[in-house]
Order: C-alpha cells, then structure tokens, then sequence
C-alpha cells in the first residue's frame, strides 16, 4: 500500500447518454480493457469499478450504464444503477459526445445532477471529430448548469486523458488508497467473460439482436494440460434470434468464440478453449428472476 502521507484518493462517476464513450475513456485511463466497447447504445449494462493508480492517487471510476428512457425492468436496472452511482462519490464526470447535439436524455441528468453536492465536471468527448468553433459551441449547449471545469477529451486517440486525471487529484480529497496498486476492477473473472463474449456479439450483429441477449458463464476450469475451459451460454428472446448468431452452419458462432478467445486469454494469460451455446428465454428483460441470475442485481 502507499505509503505517501498525502496521498488522495476518491470514487469518480461518470455518467452520459448511451454511446458518448464512457467505456473508451475509462478503458483508456486506466491502460485496460475492462468495460467492453461498441458502437450499439447500452452497451454496459452493470455498474463497472475501475482502478487507477498512481504515486500520489488513486481514483475509483465507477463506469455507470448510459442513461435513457427504460423499455423494460433491464433498462430500469440500468438508468437506476447509474443515478445512484451519483450520491457515493467525491466528483462526479458527465461524459457528452461533442458531435451530437443535446437531447432530452442529457437534460434528464442534468436534473439529476443538479441534486449532487460534489463537483461536477463536464467531459466533452470526441473533439477529434470537432473544428474549434463547434467545440466552443457544444460547450455552450451547457451553459446552464455551474460545472466545475470543462474538460474536452478525445478517449479515442487519448487526448487530454492527462489533463483530466490532474483535474481529478486536485479535487480529490486526502484519504487512504482504497485497493492494491495492481488491482484495476473490482469485477469477477467470469462477468468480464461474460461481457468480453458479449461485446463480440455486439461487433458481429445489428438490429435487435444486441439489446436482447444477455452472456452467462456457466463453467470455467482449468484442465490437466493447463489450458482453460470456459462454457458460456448466449441467451436471447426468439428462436429467430438465435438462428442469427449461430449463423449458417455455426459460423457465426465460431467467429465469436475465437474473437473472444483473444481477449480472454489476454485477460488470464494462459491458452483457453471457448465453449459457446446459444438457447432462447423469452421475454427474460422483463423477468426479475433470471435478470438476477445474470446479475443485475
């Protein structure tokens, strides 16, 4: 543990709409790939802590689902998850794609926001895809709320991650360091499975499909030879759905096994074997009982 007598520490959270790349900026702060990244709204859907650790720091991100208009009891446990992420932190980040214009879902946390006694900071991200006069713009869209600072950010490219880390420890308060200085997420092994498989669902479908499948690890052993094995079931909603990521003659299904093998073997340093299958549960986004199984909890 450090030993820095001055050492500060905090939980930061950082809330947005869906989409404005929440998961890629803390990805990038960090140095790891713990919350998983698409280009589909909604992409997380639990509430992630990550760990960032240095000689004078350590900031606790709590990477919260995008906020927007529930559908269903899983979209009820998102937006409910990323509002009460608000009321534990030191600061609170609220994350805005500066290409995008602002929309109800922003004003809806900015109400919320305007309940919080912590600093709040304004992320305008994506300014790699803005002219200085657009990013003076989308900074005025938000004139009405007294922000601590502005921060743009590209979490693409890295841009001004530095800066924002800075920002952080000068509001952040003298406090212990609260985790290991190589701990990175409080996440178990098998949900980081779980949504490593998922992302590559995600990358590998459209339409309906992303929102209406959900990843359970159902077996992870490590066999006599060293390898591992990972058995993980892809639940959907329709029988049609599930045709679609088996794809034709299982193709699909091996793209994603084998994409996620990468990652999952990145992730536990050791060769792994990925045992995918795919079985439908109608309609489980509104039952509360497996919701819970799956662990949105």
């Amino acid at each position: 543990m450090n030993n820095n007598e001055h050492f500060k520490s905090g939980f930061v959270a950082v809330i947005g709409r869906p989409n404005v790349g929440k998961s890629t900026m803390i990805n990038a702060l960090i140095g790891d790939k713990i919350a998983i990244v698409s280009d589909k709204a909604q992409t997380t859907r639990n509430r992630i802590i990550c760990v960032y650790t240095d000689e004078e720091k350590q900031i606790v991100f709590m990477d919260t689902p995008g906020v927007h208009k529930p559908k269903h009891k899983l979209g009820e446990f998102m937006v409910d998850a990323a509002i009460a992420s608000l009321k534990e932190t030191e600061a609170v980040l609220f994350v805005v794609a500066g290409n995008e214009k602002r929309g109800p879902g922003d004003d809806f946390i900015i109400e919320q926001l305007r309940k919080v006694k912590v600093p709040v900071f304004l992320v305008v991200n994506k300014i790699d895809t803005l002219k200085k006069d657009e990013l003076i713009a989308a900074i005025a869209s938000y004139g009405d709320f007294d922000f601590a600072g502005v921060i743009p950010i590209s979490a693409k490219d890295k841009e001004n991650l530095p800066e924002l880390l800075k920002v952080l420890g000068e509001y952040l308060p003298e406090g212990p360091q609260y985790f290991p200085e190589d701990m990175i997420t409080d996440q178990p092994e098998r949900l980081i499975i779980s949504d490593i498989v998922r992302e590559k669902i995600l990358l590998a479908t459209r339409d309906e499909i992303p929102h209406a499948i959900a990843v359970d690890v159902d077996e992870m052993k490590t066999r006599p030879d060293g390898t591992t094995y990972i058995r993980a079931t892809i639940y959907c909603e329709r029988d049609s759905q599930k045709g679609i990521i088996i794809g034709n003659k299982g193709a699909l299904l091996r793209k994603i096994g084998a994409e996620a093998r990468v990652d999952i073997e990145r992730l536990l340093a050791t060769k792994v074997y990925v045992d995918l299958w795919v079985k439908v549960k109608k309609d489980w986004r509104n039952k509360s009982g497996m919701l819970s199984e799956l662990g949105y909890k």
